[in-house]
């Protein structure tokens, strides 16, 4: 099952193509990415990818740097390919969000290793908790990065209870940012749950 998901060349439309369908495709990507999104707290929104949202970044990139040649298409796709689950667990894009950039810069620097307190846990299981950008380093000595990339191992029984209909919780533990879901809402867990068909 591992890769089998994944964007080829063949899944991409040209940037003709991509121009004609673009309202519509972002019309339903909009409304798909809303059921796969949480806020975790006033600050950190957690967007769970797949290859739908995957397929739109891929196409947005090569819409606007005008990439047509095979080379470039192929990188783009080897980029994004890795944010697409794998069949055992949920690929996250966190984002932490700051209106002022004082508040901002502040922020980023209190909540340093914020990426790797970030947990799921399905009722009657431990807690996952992130492993946290995989393909490169988004902190520093000084601060933590605004977006991070993160992927949640589910094991097979975890997998089995969400499927028969166990609750699901997820949230962030730093400690200057402590907030959680107790229950993701019923839409957004049937969303989920398509990452393991």
């Amino acid at each position: 099952m591992a890769g089998s998901n994944k964007l080829t060349p063949a899944d991409v439309m040209s940037l003709e193509r991509y121009a004609r369908e673009r309202p519509a495709f972002r019309t339903r990507l909009l409304q798909h990415k809303a059921e796969r999104q949480l806020a975790v707290g006033p600050n950190a929104t957690w967007c769970f990818e797949d290859r739908l949202t995957v397929q739109y970044q891929v196409q947005e990139m090569l819409r606007v740097e005008r990439i047509f040649e095979p080379q470039g298409i192929a990188d783009e796709l080897g980029a994004y390919n890795p944010l697409i689950p794998d069949g055992s667990n949920w690929k996250v894009t966190l984002l932490i969000e700051f209106t002022q950039p004082e508040e901002r810069a502040r922020a980023l620097a209190q909540l340093k290793e914020i990426e790797n307190r970030c947990w799921v846990q399905v009722a009657g299981h431990a807690r996952v908790f992130a492993i946290a950008d995989e393909d490169m380093e988004r902190a520093n000595e000084e601060k933590t990065s605004a977006v991070h990339f993160l992927r949640f191992e589910l094991s097979a029984s975890m997998i089995g209870s969400l499927r028969s209909g166990a609750g699901l919780a997820l949230g962030i533990d730093h400690p200057h940012y402590r907030y959680d879901v107790p229950e993701v809402p019923s839409t957004v867990r049937r969303a989920l749950l398509a990452d393991f068909a």
